[in-house]
């Protein structure tokens, strides 16, 4: 193979030649002080007779490069007399250029032999061969430059510099000037607001709509109210690019009008860079749906790239109604009819929420006569005092491994999906894929890559559990006394309740009290829930060792540990909960090593939305309780990961109070 050549510039070599004479007259000079001046005489004549011979070696050059031999031949290739500018350059060095190269790039000026990145600075001859060639500017012109190389001398290429200076600057307006469209959804209008006199009302609302008014009109977009809670924006692309730097500061104005009751919060949905208005229309009622779907007080931005996420820094308000749960209930028990089986399935490494919900379910599918089972992989699960009581209560044969389901399933299988709506983090996707039907119960802010094709897409962010969820369902599945779950449902539901509401702490509302004495009338013992949540000394002695390795970042403790077995897995979220009690922690992680995956527990109280620095490491989950498996990393790597994304939350944040 033979090696590349590569042409020097004659102004390069000239200089060093220059250099060389002078460091050695320098020398002579020191070694005989009485040379001094012939040889400052002698380096100033070099000097001057090389600048001459520079000059008179361009002229040359370009005489030999653009004389006739030279001209027949490029203008027999259709080069020499292109009316757009052509340039050839051997690795980074102008070899050759026509008329119209050196009238309009160069100037007039002999460019010959000289480097490329002198005259076009940005020019790659690399990324001019790309069929879409290389956009290059030059003062106030544009171009956009199209290369050929040789087959004979990779390093010799031929570049078309085609000028489109209108094109691009109406590219750019015509990028700049599509419309967006913007959603504004008040989300506690129906719940809180409109229980208020009519004068406190309309005060709140004549400042919302001032605020909304006067946000809108920093760009040269239009307002409009379509309902009573509801509005309507259409911006140009240029001034959403601004709202979007300004990281959507409406949210925070509107939330500081009422501030102390938090009375007033705001929920945005946009859709942009759409093939149609009619097309951004509808993205952007599906991100008005994605942000009330995460429990709202934030903006969801769908484009082509997929979804943003701005706010969404407060807690959740409560608001559904029984009237709702009644439909529902109704909604799957007409589903139910339609299908010959049922499958209820949870979340991987299952807890005492996602079996729990799936125990009611499982219920309620009884209820309806239907013949079904819970899908859960006994093994990882993290309810292991939960499954062992509902296997000496005869459950067992109840509880499917995933392997079994996979060949149970089919087009007549309807699959309830509970405490989760996320596709990857489903106990068996093979049985997903599987069944007929999907319907879907789950009470974690929505995500993107969510469950699409649910017959019933049951989501509400705002309860505390998925077993919450489901205990209000089974009040309307059936009227008789034998129509309602036992004692050792009941339990099973309290008890997820009770584990992600940290024993009725966090995340709890009216509804989530209603669910519990309810389910207390059905025979549900307390003590007996409390017994579920009791552990081993081995156990023990696993979570205070993460606790006790344990290193403060940023606020939040974080603890990252290899020495858990799987099977003490369970030991991560109660040591989240655990390091959650210290002085000064706002949130806290727990992550622990299974083989290649990486689990994260995340816990806070409030003041820091785990959810959203857990969403950065591709989990999710609630403002105060979330988490995230990671695959294919270190702990070591992990750890950083999860340090780096809290910095970067805590930096957003003090941006946004900044800003403020």
């Amino acid at each position: 193979m033979k090696p590349k050549r590569h042409f020097w510039s004659a102004d390069t070599l000239i200089i060093l030649l220059v250099a060389a004479c002078a460091a050695l007259a320098v020398l002579l000079a020191i070694a005989r002080p009485m040379f001094l001046i012939p040889a400052a005489v002698l380096v100033l004549l070099v000097a001057v007779f090389a600048a001459v011979g520079l000059r008179r070696l361009r002229r040359m050059t370009k005489k030999l490069l653009n004389g006739k031999a030279t001209a027949e031949t490029a203008a027999a290739s259709g080069l020499s007399g292109f009316s757009v500018p052509v340039v050839a350059v051997s690795g980074k060095t102008i070899i050759w250029y026509n008329e119209a190269f050196l009238q309009q790039i160069a100037g007039g000026v002999d460019c010959a032999t000289l480097p490329l990145n002198k005259l076009l600075p940005h020019l790659d001859p690399d990324a001019t061969l790309a069929p879409e060639g290389q956009n290059v500017a030059l003062g106030e012109r544009l171009y956009t430059a199209h290369g050929s190389r040789m087959r004979a001398d990779k390093t010799l290429t031929f570049m078309v510099l085609t000028e489109d200076t209108q094109l691009k600057l109406w590219a750019s307006e015509y990028q700049a000037s599509r419309p967006a469209v913007l959603f504004f959804v008040i989300d506690t209008y129906d719940e809180i607001l409109k229980e208020l006199k009519e004068s406190e009302r309309a005060q709140i609302m004549a400042n919302i709509d001032t605020a909304l008014e006067r946000f809108i009109s920093r760009s040269t977009g239009f307002f409009r109210r379509v309902a009573a809670s509801r509005y309507l924006a259409v911006v140009e692309e240029r001034h959403l690019q601004q709202m979007l730097s300004a990281r959507f500061d409406i949210l925070d104005e509107v939330r500081k009008m009422d501030e102390e009751s938090g009375m007033v919060t705001l929920s945005i949905g946009v859709g942009h860079n759409a093939t149609s208005l009619k097309q951004s229309e509808e993205m952007a009622q599906q991100a008005l749906d994605m942000a009330l779907g995460r429990g709202g007080d934030q903006a969801a931005v769908y484009g082509p790239e997929g979804f943003e996420f701005y706010g969404g820094v407060t807690r959740s308000v409560e608001k559904r109604s029984k009237v709702k749960s009644r439909i529902v209930a109704k909604a799957i028990k007409d589903l139910m009819g339609q299908y010959d089986q049922v499958l209820v399935m949870g979340h991987k490494n299952s807890d005492m929420d996602s079996l729990g919900a799936a125990v009611g379910m499982l219920r309620f599918a009884r209820l309806c006569g239907k013949p079904s089972a819970i899908v859960i992989d006994t093994e990882t699960t993290m309810a292991g005092t939960l499954v062992k009581m509902l296997r000496d209560e005869g459950y067992g044969a109840d509880l499917m491994p995933p392997e079994d389901a996979e060949t149970l399933a089919g087009p007549r299988t309807l699959l309830v999906v509970v405490d989760t709506h996320i596709k990857p983090l489903l106990e068996s996707p093979g049985v997903y894929n599987a069944c007929g039907g999907v319907v879907v119960i789950d009470h974690h802010r929505k995500m993107v890559n969510h469950i699409d094709n649910a017959l019933v897409f049951y989501h509400e962010p705002y309860a505390s559990s998925a077993s919450e969820l489901v205990t209000e369902l089974l009040q309307y599945v059936g009227e008789g006394k034998d129509q309602k779950p036992g004692p050792v449902e009941a339990e099973a539901l309290l008890a997820g309740i009770w584990l992600d509401t940290r024993t009725f702490s966090l995340h709890v509302g009216v509804r989530t009290f209603e669910a519990a004495a309810y389910l207390r009338r059905l025979g549900a013992q307390t003590e007996n829930v409390k017994r579920l949540f009791t552990s081993t000394m081995n156990e023990y002695l696993y979570r205070s060792h993460l606790v006790s390795e344990a290193k403060i970042h940023h606020g939040c403790a974080v603890a990252m540990s290899d020495k858990v077995p799987p099977e003490y897995e369970v030991v991560a979220p109660q040591a989240a909960n655990e390091l959650l009690g210290i002085d000064g922690v706002d949130a806290s992680f727990v992550g622990i090593q299974d083989g290649d995956v990486v689990r994260i527990s995340a816990r806070s109280m409030g003041d820091v939305n785990v959810q959203v620095i857990m969403e950065k490491m591709g989990g999710g989950g609630h403002l105060t309780m979330a988490g995230a498996q990671i695959t294919g990393v270190s702990l070591e790597q992990a750890g950083q990961m999860l340090v780096k994304a809290i910095a970067d939350y805590r930096e957003q944040r003090a941006l946004e109070t900044t800003a403020k």
